[in-house]
């Protein structure tokens, strides 16, 4: 399948990374790896081996339940010995600790929710296949999610946004010797997030092939590896078309397969994206932190005010379930209070 290539890219990275985390783990964890592997995604099966890893050490290294004993000592009965005020503990300790490295992490509510997230699937994982006799992490009280700012570029800050990007104003006199170099690359980039919605994720894994100019449309691989056609206007089009012709000037990129490269002619990384989408939003909006995912956000809210249907929304940006859409953007969610409003009448 096309795109395939760069998703199987990554999944094999991942696994990798997650068997060398895996050596860091007992022996057991393993059983729950490989329990979860076809309903999870490579990088979250990673992140949960990460956040595995922390709680063994602290289990270990910060509490009395294992004298004398290494995480590799751990048995799978070992779980049992855990009591709700040992994740009390445990989640006071997320709130700020030392690494590996001397440095010191700090942890708000999300990111103490997704560790503890993490522990809990990891012993409900056992006591659903009777390995032990009761699951006490499902006793935890999570941590109480507040909800965030909604963070957005309004209509004007667009327009000014990619007039950043095409012109290179703003930028130092070092940042526009890279410009003129990327600057339809980048237009290219910044016009398919915002005008289409896509992750910044599927947004490097594109192909060449996987433009479609006959009817505006992209074949994107979604999280998990689903494959989708989207559309794009005919802005998009030109942004598109003008990087292309670009690209197949530069004769060391005819075998490569990736849509967007970096300077260094391989596929342009996520983190690199990220890097560019602050760099052009900090000369534009500079109070607000914007990022490829609040871009993503932007499209959404504009794509709700112009087609008033949030399963419309919803199904262009990928959710699953359009609850995940309502509670992602909540101007949206505002806008169809007002609208409901206004649909009953009482008097003719």
């Amino acid at each position: 399948m096309k795109n395939q290539t760069y998703y199987n890219e990554q999944k094999i990275k991942n696994t990798e990374k997650l068997r060398n985390v895996l050596k860091d783990l007992p022996d057991f964890a393993l059983d729950f790896f490989t329990g979860i592997e076809n309903n999870t995604s490579s990088l979250t099966r990673l992140n949960y081996a990460y956040d595995l890893r922390l709680f063994f050490n602290w289990a270990v290294n910060e509490t009395n339940l294992f004298h004398g004993k290494s995480v590799f000592d751990l048995e799978v009965k070992d779980l049992e010995k855990f009591h709700t005020t040992h994740f009390e503990r445990y989640m006071s300790y997320l709130t700020s600790y030392t690494d590996e490295n001397g440095d010191i992490i700090t942890n708000g509510e999300r990111g103490k929710a997704r560790k503890i997230a993490s522990v809990r699937s990891f012993f409900k994982y056992f006591f659903k296949r009777e390995m032990i006799s009761v699951d006490v992490a499902s006793k935890i009280d999570m941590p109480k999610l507040h909800d965030k700012p909604i963070i957005r570029l309004e209509d004007d800050e667009v327009s000014k946004f990619l007039n950043t990007v095409d012109s290179g104003y703003g930028l130092s006199g070092h940042e526009k010797g890279f410009h003129k170099h990327t600057k339809i690359r980048d237009v290219a980039i910044m016009t398919l997030l915002l005008g289409t919605g896509l992750r910044v994720s599927e947004c490097v894994g594109l192909n060449i092939t996987d433009i479609d100019f006959k009817t505006n449309a992209i074949s994107v691989t979604r999280k998990g590896g689903n494959q989708v056609i989207l559309y794009f206007s005919d802005e998009v089009k030109v942004a598109l078309f003008d990087w292309i012709e670009e690209r197949s000037k530069n004769p060391e990129l005819i075998n490569e397969p990736a849509l967007f490269t970096s300077l260094q002619n391989k596929r342009i990384s996520t983190r690199a994206v990220e890097k560019l989408v602050k760099k052009y939003a900090g000369i534009v909006t500079p109070l607000k932190h914007i990022t490829p995912h609040k871009l993503r956000s932007t499209y959404g809210t504009r794509l709700y005010h112009a087609t008033q249907d949030i399963y419309v929304v919803a199904d262009v940006l990928g959710h699953k379930d359009v609850n995940t859409t309502k509670k992602h953007y909540a101007a949206i969610s505002e806008d169809i209070r007002k609208s409901a409003s206004k649909a009953v009448s009482l008097r003719n």
